[in-house]
């Protein structure tokens, strides 16, 4: 019974998240668009924008929000027959199409049914806060909560509790209000089970940048797995903050600027607005997003500027997605700076100060000496060192003691704050590079590409070590900057692999995976009364191996692309 709501549920969300998207998608095949990572990205965009709309619709009164929610679907399904009717889109194109989106789905049926492993469906979102890593504070909750606020007040009045709604960017606020209608049933376990889909949406976005990089298919398959079974995608799949859904943002923008496309888009102002849009939207993610958006600028100056009418264009559309909701943190629900004093300046309390005093505070206050002790810090912690050796040493003794569980625990800390120890046995891909560099001519495409992933990953790494204020409550840990830098780091270490000793990569990659699944497997922490589903395991298990059959079968015409252009 268990297993058969999280299916229902699952089905349901995954339509109502897809139909928006899919609508756009389809509006512009139909209308000469025909690359399939443009399409994605216009499908994430175009979903992106819904969300919030419903967010703002429901601030202005619920009965708007919820005539919105209904009008979405309904409005969404018929665009789409529309589109389909008469054979006017390519059927291959269509199939191209569905990879991604089939494993999107496979990707989230994945995850819930892992997370699920050990029961919990009564208690979902204490189960996503102690299924992983943990026990983790409620901001897994806090969307969840505001969406609530949202569709019963609207704007009036304001959500009492520790955070104010206008601390936290509201785009997954905005997805679970234009859902919230048609929930039946167990409302949290409707909450969970969009929350991981939501956060599954990297897997649309790390495919229309494999296949604009035009990586080999075996090369994709094996990146976009190893990045299924990582850490990241486990850990901050399951327990829904909303930080990899900004992250599926950043990756389909950097699928338009780090790759060939951006030769032909940087001269497209519809372009320049679907690119704005993606990045816009990645900040009303979460505000940790200008970590993946700096390198990506910076790759888009090297390789190109565009003309002042495309940045104008791209300034026009950014304002007007990022512009609302700053009016909203200044006048509806002030201050709302409570994160970014956190972040930028150290100071986790809340005060009075805006948050310019409070950085020049902070910053005077610790003096230059303590400033670049602070700044080091921030990069010790990235590296794995200081607290996280002493994780692992205790990981080793508790091996050594036999006791499995807490040894379990310890990994999963040091993999949870880290980020170059959540990149896992792949660290060793850069190693490897450097050493066998000439080998790298062979697959130059490939080669390149890894390379790009690293230099976005250590660009994005430095701006966040530096801007992060990086005392003890404001370190750079993993979950403090965009999940985009550690994805692309993964997806860097896969393709870079593949580029010196493809043979090799694929046991390597494989042993991997299987070590991760291992990690992350076993319930450590599970909740009183709750237990191992057989079904559970059986449906988690058939759903990563269509998964992985799926991303192997991939798309023979980019294969050949690919093959072509190296």
């Amino acid at each position: 019974m268990e297993q058969g709501e999280l299916l229902l549920y699952l089905g349901v969300h995954l339509a109502l998240t897809a139909l928006p998207g899919v609508a756009a998608v389809l509006v512009a095949a139909r209308r000469g668009v025909g690359q399939v990572p443009l399409l994605l990205g216009i499908g994430l965009a175009a979903s992106g924008i819904v969300a919030m709309l419903a967010f703002w619709c429901y601030y202005a009164e619920p009965e708007i929000g919820k005539t919105f929610s209904f009008f979405v679907v309904f409005g969404s399904a018929l665009v789409t027959a529309l589109s389909l009717h008469g054979g006017a889109i390519d059927r291959s194109l269509l199939r191209r199409l569905s990879i991604p989106l089939a494993l999107w789905a496979l990707g989230s049926a994945f995850l819930v049914f892992l997370g699920f492993l050990h029961g919990g469906n009564a208690l979902p979102i204490e189960m996503s806060g102690s299924r992983f890593t943990g026990p983790m504070p409620n901001d897994n909750d806090l969307p969840h909560y505001f969406a609530n606020f949202f569709y019963a007040n609207g704007h009036h009045g304001t959500p009492a509790g520790e955070w104010l709604a206008s601390d936290r960017p509201p785009l997954q606020i905005g997805y679970v209000l234009s859902q919230r209608p048609m929930e039946w049933g167990n409302e949290g376990l409707h909450y969970q089970v969009l929350g991981v889909i939501l956060q599954q949406l990297w897997i649309v976005g790390l495919w229309a940048l494999l296949l604009a990089a035009r990586v080999g298919r075996v090369t994709r398959a094996l990146a976009i797995v190893a990045v299924l079974v990582s850490d990241v995608a486990i850990v901050n799949g399951f327990y829904v903050w909303p930080k990899m859904l900004p992250a599926a943002l950043l990756l389909a923008a950097a699928a338009l600027v780090v790759t060939p496309l951006w030769s032909e888009l940087k001269r497209s102002l519809w372009a320049a607005a679907l690119v704005a849009a993606l990045l816009g939207l990645a900040m009303m993610g979460h505000g940790s997003s200008v970590f993946g958006i700096v390198p990506l600028a910076l790759i888009a100056a090297y390789r190109g500027l565009p003309s002042w009418r495309w940045v104008g264009v791209g300034l026009l559309v950014g304002v007007a997605i990022m512009a609302p909701w700053s009016a909203y943190q200044k006048y509806g629900d002030p201050p709302g700076n409570r994160l970014t004093k956190w972040m930028l300046a150290g100071v986790p309390e809340i005060d009075e100060r805006g948050t310019s005093e409070a950085i020049f505070d902070s910053y005077r206050e610790a003096g230059i000496g303590g400033t670049v002790h602070n700044k080091a810090e921030n990069f010790v912690t990235m590296a794995g060192g200081g607290p996280a050796v002493e994780a692992v040493e205790s990981a080793v003794e508790a091996a050594d003691e036999g006791d499995s569980a807490q040894a379990l625990r310890w990994i999963r800390i040091v993999l949870f704050f880290c980020l170059l120890p959540s990149l896992g046995l792949l660290l060793v891909a850069p190693v490897a590079m450097a050493l066998a560099r000439r080998r790298g001519r062979l697959n130059p495409l490939e080669w390149r590409f890894a390379l790009t992933c690293f230099w976005i990953l250590a660009v994005g790494a430095i701006a966040w070590g530096l801007i992060l204020f990086g005392n003890l409550p404001a370190r750079a840990v993993l979950h403090a900057g965009s999940f985009a830098l550690p994805i692309l780091g993964l997806c860097g270490g896969v393709v870079g692999l593949r580029a010196i000793f493809p043979r090799f990569a694929i046991y390597y990659v494989g042993f991997s995976a299987l070590l991760m699944l291992a990690v992350y497997v076993p319930a450590v922490d599970p909740l009183p009364g709750t237990s191992y589903s057989l079904l559970a395991a059986v449906l988690a298990a058939a759903s990563l191996a269509g998964f992985c059959a799926l991303a192997l079968r991939g798309d023979v015409a980019c294969e050949q692309q690919a093959v072509a252009a190296s």
